[in-house]
């Protein structure tokens, strides 16, 4: 699955250029991203860990968390268009589309597989 196919028609994005913090580490968490067109890197301790290009998720640990702050900077690599999905709309797409909540799941999986690997 693709988030991209569930949020390609999206009326509200968020435009960010080059360069701009999309969110930044240690802030509290109101949306994650998907990334519709453009690049963004997620940057710990000054370090990329991960460029996330169309299709890709930013941000969701900490709204899966909601209490906790975010774990990292995103930063837009290139003028980025993201669609912004909000802890309400994150819970219904993960009730009424389950491809969705496992694309999430992967993603984490995937991201914690790299991180591991690295240590």
């Amino acid at each position: 699955m693709n988030p991209l196919n569930l949020f390609r028609n999206e009326p509200a994005t968020r435009t960010v250029v080059a360069g701009e913090a999309v969110f930044q580490e240690g802030e509290p968490a109101d949306a994650m991203y998907v990334v519709l067109e453009g690049e963004v890197d997620v940057v710990r301790k000054g370090q990329v860990i991960e460029t996330v290009g169309p299709g890709g998720i930013v941000g969701e640990m900490a709204l899966i968390e909601q209490e906790a702050p975010r774990s990292a900077t995103a930063v837009a690599r290139s003028p980025v268009r993201l669609a912004a999905v909000s802890h309400q709309r994150f819970t219904f797409l993960v009730q009424q589309t389950p491809g969705f909540a496992i694309h999430v799941m992967r993603v984490l999986v995937d991201r914690l597989r790299r991180t591991t690997q690295r240590v």
